[in-house]
């Protein structure tokens, strides 16, 4: 008898687990010391995602994903006069992969619509550039414009293009249909690199930044020069970003959750509720 009350009071769990696409569009954009704003769509560029959703329980889900975006930033945007004379700027794109848990406030099955959050860990990819004078498209890491990986600055290796982040954030999701939820979603990446912009500490010695890297590298380390009265290329150890501080990326958009089925083990949430009643606890008869 008590296994048949057991396997009751978890078929409403087991029964109402589903699958779902997870399809999001919008934008992506990056904190750094290119762009200091926490939040911002100025120079921010397209971003989407993929992935899947399986459900724990009403409040509960696991979500993978699959992203793409872009991020960037120029000095010229800046409301610093400094910063606007170094005169830097940076491209690239961002490809994640990152698993989350995600949880409901209000349960969908009950509720119309519903705040969420979640949290996880997310592996990216991502390679910074940007286009000299000419229009010339340079990868920046090749070019060690902070020294990174020359023998005169043993201390500064390269940086890893792969790097782990921690994905978090949160929105609010509506319900359209059985099968058809939509939200609009805000996710913040803590990284754990300063370079996503290529810019992390200091300017080093040009001469010897020329001797090993060449010339492409001296022009993109520093574009002042490039400015009309612009200042020469700045003595060795000058500041050329903030080094306390780790760069972070960002999603926002849109996200379409689609749900569907999986055989017996899958339901609407009509036909959830119902299941629910049958193995609710009776009320008192007096």
């Amino acid at each position: 008898m008590k296994k048949f009350l057991l396997i009751g009071m978890l078929s409403p769990v087991l029964v109402q687990a589903q699958w779902h696409v997870n399809l999001m569009g919008g934008f992506s954009n990056y904190i750094g010391d290119l762009q200091s704003k926490p939040y911002t769509t100025q120079q921010a560029h397209g971003a989407f995602t993929l992935g899947l959703q399986y459900d724990l329980s009403p409040h509960f889900s696991v979500v993978g994903n699959g992203s793409y975006g872009k991020i960037g930033a120029s000095d010229a945007y800046s409301d610093k006069a400094l910063v606007r004379a170094r005169n830097l700027s940076f491209q690239s794109r961002i490809y994640e992969g990152n698993l989350l848990l995600e949880y409901n406030v209000m349960d969908l099955n009950e509720s119309k619509w519903s705040p969420y959050i979640f949290a996880g860990v997310a592996l990216f990819h991502f390679n910074p550039y940007a286009y000299d004078s000419l229009g010339h498209k340079l990868y920046l890491r090749q070019l060690s414009t902070e020294g990174e990986g020359l023998a005169a600055y043993p201390d500064r290796k390269p940086y890893n293009l792969f790097q782990m982040a921690i994905p978090f954030g949160g929105g609010l999701k509506l319900r359209v249909t059985d099968n058809v939820v939509i939200a609009y979603e805000i996710g913040m990446r803590k990284t754990f690199t300063d370079y996503l912009d290529d810019v992390g500490t200091t300017y080093v010695d040009r001469a010897k930044l020329l001797a090993a890297r060449g010339p492409d590298a001296v022009k993109m380390a520093y574009r002042g020069g490039e400015l009309k009265g612009g200042a020469p290329y700045p003595p060795d150890g000058t500041i050329r970003g903030n080094a306390k501080t780790k760069d972070w990326y960002y999603f926002s958009g849109i996200r379409v959750i689609i749900g569907f089925s999986t055989g017996s083990h899958s339901q609407t949430p009509q036909a959830y509720r119902r299941s629910k009643a049958i193995y609710d606890c009776p009320k008192k008869v007096y």
